[in-house]
């Protein structure tokens, strides 16, 4: 089984920064790919960004430039560093293993309970 903890969300102010952590335990943390998701209120779990274990990393448009996702593999452990904020980036973030498909689909095996970011203008 595998658990994925988020933390590090909370409330910033545009133009601010936030790191965000996923901590992972159970059988893991060779998982190959791990991403990250948001949710705002009454629209659709959107792709942020997504990192493989050979290194590749890749964004969602509309957070590309601003936002850069990292694994730390001894410590279990995927990052998404928030800069650059913007009021549009409210959302609970959601880390995720495992694609199911399309690494861009909001698919996986294994999600998180999210963490909320608050972005005030």
């Amino acid at each position: 089984q595998v658990q994925l903890v988020e933390s590090g969300g909370g409330l910033v102010q545009a133009g601010g920064s936030l790191r965000l952590s996923c901590a992972a335990s159970g059988r893991t943390f060779s998982r190959n790919a791990m991403g990250w998701f948001r949710q705002a209120p009454g629209k659709e779990r959107e792709f942020v960004a997504a990192s493989w274990r050979g290194g590749s990393k890749v964004y969602g448009d509309s957070v590309k430039g601003r936002f850069t996702i990292s694994r730390d593999n001894t410590k279990n452990t995927v990052y998404l560093q928030l800069n650059s904020l913007k009021p549009e980036d409210t959302a609970i973030y959601y880390c995720a293993a495992d694609p199911l498909g399309d690494y861009r689909s909001p698919a996986y095996d294994h999600w998180g309970q999210g963490t909320q970011v608050t972005v005030s203008s």
